[in-house]
């Protein structure tokens, strides 16, 4: 009962956070203003902004959620595992041989095959030893990361130096997303991931417990694992390739919601959905404020307060193995 009031209590406090955030930035707190053109302005620069962290702090979280689920590892999330950059990849290459003016579908499209190549890669290296553990994936994982991103500085040290700052901003993480139909096309691809992923839910409960009791009572969980890991790769391959490198969202949210509903998934994967949205929102009207009128890119918000989220994790869970 205290759970579903905690998950009725975030579906209402969640759109006046979201109109706080509309007041904030780098020129002040704004009120709507009808008359004024300036205000107008700042109003619809700010709606992007707001509705491009909802959709990629939500799809983030909700594939954190399902990573932790599927793989069995609480600290799994998309940028630790490094898919997100090898989404970066993939979407950094199709910048700069020009082929994203090709059509708008190139660059989500090429960056969720690098996506799910890199995916591919941190599995098998993290099976060297022939058994999967945390330790192993997480190392494989920023390992391939970090081979990532070096790859994607060296396309970036030949890109002229009139791009040099837009494309930094977008590896720091940009919600300066000013095409409508680019956040519409993205934000329908991620809410169709976020759906599918809930439509999992009772698969995903019985995974998360357990691979071979989710087997005996009826889960193909060949099908759900890899149908899960490539939705959950689809949905951050597409926010990566609008907004660049955000970590730490698809960490620290499901592991808050967790906590807050419970850790069933029929009602933790769309509070992760929510959860996730008003985070961003809120660490990217805290990046537009904090040292107003100079902006701090988002990604470095979110690191800031995710690398001591994440470091604590891996410390209780480490005392926990050792008490074990």
């Amino acid at each position: 009962m205290r759970r579903t009031t905690n998950w009725l209590i975030i579906l209402f406090i969640s759109p006046f956070i979201l109109m706080i955030c509309m007041l904030m930035g780098s020129s002040g707190i704004i009120f709507p203003g009808f008359t004024d053109e300036s205000a107008k302005t700042i109003w619809s620069i700010r709606l992007h902004r707001v509705v491009a962290g909802f959709v990629t702090g939500a799809a983030l979280s909700t594939a954190g959620c399902v990573f932790q689920a599927l793989l069995r590892i609480s600290l799994a999330e998309p940028y630790i595992l490094g898919v997100s950059s090898g989404a970066a990849l993939g979407a950094t290459i199709c910048i700069a041989t020009g082929i994203s003016s090709l059509s708008w579908l190139m660059l989500p499209l090429w960056a969720f095959v690098f996506a799910l190549g890199t995916l591919v890669a941190v599995y098998f290296l993290s099976r060297i030893s022939l058994t999967i553990s945390m330790y192993n994936l997480i190392l494989s994982g920023v390992v391939v990361g970090a081979i990532c991103s070096s790859i994607v500085m060296f396309i970036v040290s030949f890109v002229p130096r009139e791009g040099l700052h837009t494309i930094m901003w977008w590896m720091l993480g940009d919600l300066d997303v000013y095409s409508w139909e680019l956040l519409i096309i993205t934000g329908a691809i991620s809410a169709g991931g976020c759906i599918w992923m809930w439509i999992m839910a009772r698969d995903l409960n019985a995974i998360s417990v357990n691979m071979e009791i989710a087997h005996t009572v009826g889960v193909n969980t060949k099908r759900v694992l890899l149908t899960g890991l490539a939705v959950a790769t689809l949905v951050t391959s597409s926010v990566v390739s609008m907004v660049g490198l955000i970590g730490f969202v698809g960490l620290i949210v499901p592991h808050m919601m967790r906590g807050i509903v419970g850790p069933d998934h029929r009602r933790l994967i769309p509070a992760c959905a929510i959860g996730g949205g008003i985070f961003l929102a809120v660490c990217d009207a805290v990046a537009r404020s904090v040292l107003a009128p100079r902006e701090i890119p988002v990604g470095v918000i979110t690191a800031l307060a995710g690398g001591p989220f994440f470091l604590m994790l891996l410390r209780k869970r480490s005392k926990r193995q050792w008490v074990d």
